[in-house]
């Protein structure tokens, strides 16, 4: 699956990315956001990482930044199944990446794709409550929060961190302006 947005291509990984991806994400600032994600985080983890199969209903894309240049890895997003039944929306940015409106763009592209490609009826996300910048994406996603803080194991941090939760039902009104410019299989 492939989206193509403004400013962004969001693409599948493919093993020949483990160099780049592994110096996106491997930052002590990065993964330390994440959930599953180790600190430090090094190329036998994205070699890993890359080739892990994924479910039906699980995608992972690369976010590419094409402005002003040739594409380069910026973050990650994607959707997996998630314990309780739903499927849970996760992504993140390399550092030089922050600010810019990237997560949101990507995330928009990713909604609709969870929408009309997956058919999915809602999806879940959650942010640490030490990253209050995820939470702001989300609520530019139009997830609202449901009210609850739970621990999250975090294996960059070896512990659990607390989580804002938040949900998005998909079944409603559609934002045409949240729709990728163009959207393959």
């Amino acid at each position: 699956m492939f989206a193509r947005t403004e400013r962004l291509t969001l693409r599948p990984g493919w093993p020949e990315d483990a160099p780049a991806l592994t110096r996106a994400i491997g930052q002590e600032r990065v993964v330390r956001m994440l959930a599953q994600a180790p600190w430090p985080y090094a190329l036998a983890d994205a070699e890993r990482f890359l080739a892990r199969p994924r479910a039906l209903t699980e995608v992972f894309l690369l976010i590419l930044a094409h402005e002003g240049g040739p594409p380069l890895i910026v973050g990650g997003i994607g959707i997996q199944p998630e314990a309780e039944g739903g499927h849970e929306l996760g992504y993140w940015l390399t550092p030089g990446a922050w600010g810019r409106g990237y997560a949101t763009e990507a995330g928009r592209a990713m909604v609709a794709i969870a929408r009309h490609a997956l058919g999915l009826r809602r999806l879940v996300s959650g942010h640490f409550v030490d990253n209050p910048a995820s939470g702001r994406v989300l609520g530019k996603l139009g997830f609202r929060p449901t009210g609850r803080t739970v621990p999250r194991y975090s294996a960059s941090r070896g512990e659990a961190v607390a989580c804002r939760l938040f949900a998005l039902d998909l079944a409603g009104e559609e934002d045409a302006a949240a729709e990728p410019r163009s959207m393959a299989a």
